[in-house]
This record gives C-alpha cells, structure tokens and sequence, in this order.
C-alpha cells in the first residue's frame, strides 16, 4: 500500500507493508529520536505528533498516518533546546535516552496549558519511563522554564 505524509515539513510517498509500524517507518527516515522502549506502548520514548496530538509510534500503524502530519523531535529544535536546557541545569539528562519523549510530551502539554500546576504535569508525564534520574530533576526543569517564560513575558 502507498501512504502520503508529511514528516517534519516534507512530504513522503512510500509503498509500505500493512504491518509496519510508525516508529519503524520514522527510523528508516531518519528520525532517530524516535526511540524503541518497551514495545508495549508504556515508556513514551516513541512519543511524535500526528496531527499535532502526541501519540506513542510504536503502537501506531505507519498505514494509519496516511494523509497525516508528523512531527519528530527533530522537527521542533528550537522548542527543544530550550526545554532541554531547563532539564540538563537539573542534571536530569544522565543518559539522555528519555529526554525525547519527555520534551515532546512537555511541548505538548506546555502547548495545552501554558501555566500548569506541578500535579498537572506529574500526570500528564506518567508514561514516560525514566531509568535513571528519578524524574524529580525534570520536573524541576520543567517548572523553572514555565517560571522563566513567565518572566520574559512580565518583561517584554
């Protein structure tokens, strides 16, 4: 089957198997930050956005992003890089391996709601797996560039 998307910004049209899915399809284009995890769709390592709404790839079929827009982590460099500052001033990107899904589910919910609560964000990160900072450094990371955009805006 053929499928038509739009992976950050550049459309592909690719005949794919039925079976295969999102992730692997991302991979094979580059998009590295797309990350196998624990192939049961509960690490959210594989997070992307299709169609703006953030979805775990791994449980996706690339079938089912026809006419679609994706969006990687390689997609949204600019938000990331300031996220990720935020989080390695924490010391919270020890290995790095879930830094992509943890800035892409943070972008998401910072898009939703600018200004959220430190329970708000708890529960909107739950799924993604981190194996070795305790995640209290990217929650603190998180916070303090809520804090700092708040700032910039009093500011500007």
């Amino acid at each position: 089957m053929t499928i038509n998307v739009q992976v950050n910004g550049c459309k592909i049209e690719e005949s794919i198997a039925p079976d295969l899915l999102l992730i692997d399809f991302l991979r094979a284009h580059g998009c590295l930050s797309v990350k196998r995890g624990c192939e049961t769709s509960n690490c959210g390592l594989c997070t992307v956005f299709l169609n703006d709404t953030p979805v775990l790839s791994c449980s996706v079929l690339a079938a089912r992003a026809n006419g679609c827009r994706i969006i990687t982590l390689e997609g949204l460099q600019e938000e990331a890089a300031e996220l990720g500052g935020f989080i390695a001033d924490q010391g919270a990107e020890q290995c790095g391996f879930c830094n992509p899904g943890m800035i892409m589910n943070t972008i998401a919910l910072l898009r939703e709601n600018p200004d959220p609560t430190e329970d708000e964000i708890r529960e909107y990160l739950a799924g993604n797996l981190c194996r070795c900072s305790g995640y209290e450094g990217q929650l603190i990371g998180i916070k303090n560039l809520i804090q700092w955009r708040k700032e910039r805006q009093t500011h500007a």
